[in-house]
C-alpha cells in the first residue's frame, strides 16, 4: 500500500495535540514488577479525554481537514470509543459528527457519544458491513469520513501515546499494545521503532478474534468470524489494509488472551492499582499477567488503552469480587 505513516507524522501529531489531549500518567506497581519479574511501565490512557486513547487520533485527523471540510461535518463507524472521541473532537472544532454504532454497543458508550453532541445511527455488527455503510453515509451527506483506524492521521495520532510513554520511561525492551483494527498498534510501533529500533513490539488481541495474529503469520489479511468477546473494542474480523501494511513491517509478535484472563487483569488493576480499565483496555496487562508475551526483557511498557465502562458492567465482569488489598 502506497500510503504510510512515519515517526515524523507522530511527532507532528504530538505537537498539534499538545495542550489539547491529556499527557496521561505512566504508572508503576511494585507488586506487578514482582509478579512478572520485570520492571513495568503502564501508560494509563484510561485517564485520557473521553476515557481512551482514541481522542488522540480523532482530534489529529480533524485538525488536518480543511476548514471547509470541517464545516460540513464528519462521519464514522465505531463500537464506542472512537465514536466518543470523534464526537468530542468535532465539538472542539465547532462542527458535527454522525456515527454508526453497533446496536449492541454498551449503553454508556452510546450515551457518552450523544452527550458530546453526535448523531447516532445503529447497525447489526454481525450482519452489516460497517465500512460500506459508513462510506455510503458520508457520501450521502457530504461529510468527511474519519474511520476508527484505517486512516494515516488517525494512526499517527494514536502513536503519540507510545511516544509519550517512551519519552517518560526511557528505552524499553518491549512494548505491549492492544490490537483491534490495528491503529493503536501501528501508531505505537511507528513511534517506538522510530525512537528505539531494537524494541520488541507485541500486539495483544482476544483469542476469540485473532485476525491480526493469523494475518501476520500468513503475510496477508485474513478474516475471521466477528468475535464474541467481552473486549468489544477489539471485536474486529479483519485488520485494516493500511494498519496491516504498517504492522507487517514493524510488529514482532501477537499475544492472545482469554476473556477470563482479561477479567483477572481488570480485577488486578482495580484492587492493586486502584484504577478502572475496560476489557479492551486491559488486554496488554492480561497478556503480561498470564505469561502470554513470552520471555520478557528487564524493562517493559504497555498501554492501558481505555476505561470506558459503567459501574454495573464492571462489577458484573469482575464478579465474584475478592477481598480488596492495599496498593502495591
Amino acid at each position: 500500500m502506497s500510503v504510510t505513516v512515519t515517526p515524523a507524522d507522530v511527532r507532528d501529531a504530538a505537537a498539534r495535540l499538545s495542550g489539547v489531549a491529556h499527557r496521561t500518567p505512566v504508572l508503576r506497581s511494585r507488586t506487578l514488577d514482582e509478579l512478572v519479574g520485570t520492571e513495568v511501565h503502564l501508560k494509563a490512557e484510561n485517564f485520557q479525554r473521553m476515557g481512551a486513547f482514541k481522542f488522540r487520533g480523532a482530534y489529529y485527523a480533524l485538525s488536518r481537514l480543511t476548514p471547509a471540510q470541517r464545516a460540513r461535518g464528519v462521519a464514522s463507524f465505531s463500537s464506542g470509543n472512537h465514536a466518543q472521541a470523534l464526537a468530542l473532537a468535532a465539538r472542539e472544532f465547532g462542527t458535527t459528527a454522525v456515527i454508526l454504532m453497533p446496536a449492541d454497543t454498551p449503553a454508556s458508550k452510546r450515551a457518552a457519544a450523544e452527550g458530546y453532541g453526535a448523531e447516532i445511527l445503529t447497525y447489526d455488527r454481525y450482519t452489516g458491513d460497517r465500512v460500506a455503510l459508513g462510506a455510503a453515509l458520508a457520501a450521502e451527506r457530504g461529510l468527511a469520513l474519519i474511520p476508527p483506524y484505517e486512516h494515516p492521521d488517525v494512526i499517527a495520532g494514536q502513536g503519540t501515546a507510545a511516544l509519550e510513554l517512551l519519552e517518560e520511561a526511557g528505552e524499553l525492551g518491549a512494548l505491549l499494545v492492544p490490537v483491534g483494527g490495528g491503529g493503536l498498534l501501528a501508531g505505537s510501533a511507528t513511534a517506538a521503532k522510530g525512537l528505539h529500533p531494537g524494541i520488541r513490539v507485541i500486539g495483544v488481541e482476544p483469542e476469540a478474534g485473532d485476525d491480526t495474529r493469523r494475518s501476520l503469520a500468513a503475510g496477508r489479511r485474513v478474516a475471521v468470524p466477528v468475535p464474541r468477546t467481552i473486549a468489544d473494542g477489539q471485536a474486529a474480523d479483519i485488520p485494516g489494509e493500511l494498519t496491516f501494511s504498517v504492522n507487517l513491517r514493524l510488529v514482532d509478535d501477537i499475544a492472545l488472551v482469554s476473556d477470563d484472563e482479561i477479567r483477572e487483569a481488570m480485577r488486578f488493576a482495580f484492587e492493586r492499582m486502584r484504577i478502572v480499565v475496560e476489557p479492551s483496555g486491559a488486554t496488554a496487562l492480561a497478556a503480561l499477567l498470564a505469561g502470554r508475551a513470552g520471555p520478557l526483557p528487564d524493562r517493559v511498557g504497555l498501554i492501558l488503552s481505555g476505561g470506558n465502562i459503567d459501574a454495573a458492567r464492571f462489577a458484573e465482569l469482575i464478579h465474584p469480587a475478592r477481598e480488596a488489598t492495599t496498593v502495591g
